[in-house]
């Protein structure tokens, strides 16, 4: 494989000579910041405010049978999956694809996505956005604004650059 001689990186932003002492380790058996009662939890590995906007990235555990969000899209992030465990159905804008331990989708801005577990076991999953966001608040009150629904719940996935196809449909405005 042949690369090119005049390579482009992005426009440096460390302009220090040393580097730093500035590396965050989160352990693996730090507890989940979120628990569900479907058996799921997810864990913070990165967030918008630790990265420093770069990205977020998130383990999300899916119990059995747990339902994901419904096909939506986002104008500011885009989102990955990298499936660890068990089986995950992924929406890619077309279709339905099984992802199953060490798959992965990519999807940019504005691509449609959706996912969740069908299955009788279990599913893990890292999910990565880029760049980083203020997430948290969306997964954390995102059961809670749900049972309210209506304008609120509309008014709450924009607020978090999530743009629900069902909340754009005929009559649904």
């Amino acid at each position: 494989m042949s690369y090119p001689e005049d390579l482009q990186y992005p426009e440096p932003r460390y302009h220090g000579t040393r580097g730093e002492v500035n590396a965050v380790f989160r352990p693996a058996d730090t507890p989940a910041e979120l628990a569900s009662p479907s058996g799921g939890a997810t864990h913070y590995l990165a967030t918008n405010a630790s990265t420093g906007g770069e990205f977020g990235l998130y383990k999300v555990e899916m119990g059995p049978r747990a339902g994901g969000p419904a096909t939506h899209f986002h104008r500011a992030v885009s989102e990955s999956f990298y499936v660890l465990s068990g089986e995950l159905e992924l929406y890619n804008g077309e279709k339905w694809v099984t992802g199953r331990e060490g798959d992965f989708l990519y999807v940019p801005v504005g691509g449609l996505h959706a996912f969740k577990n069908v299955t009788d076991e279990p599913t893990s999953m890292l999910l990565l956005f880029a760049p980083g966001a203020p997430r948290e608040e969306y997964f954390e009150r995102l059961a809670e604004v749900t049972r309210r629904g209506g304008e609120e719940l509309k008014r709450f996935r924009i607020r978090h650059d999530s743009y629900f196809v069902e909340d754009f449909e005929s009559g649904a405005e």
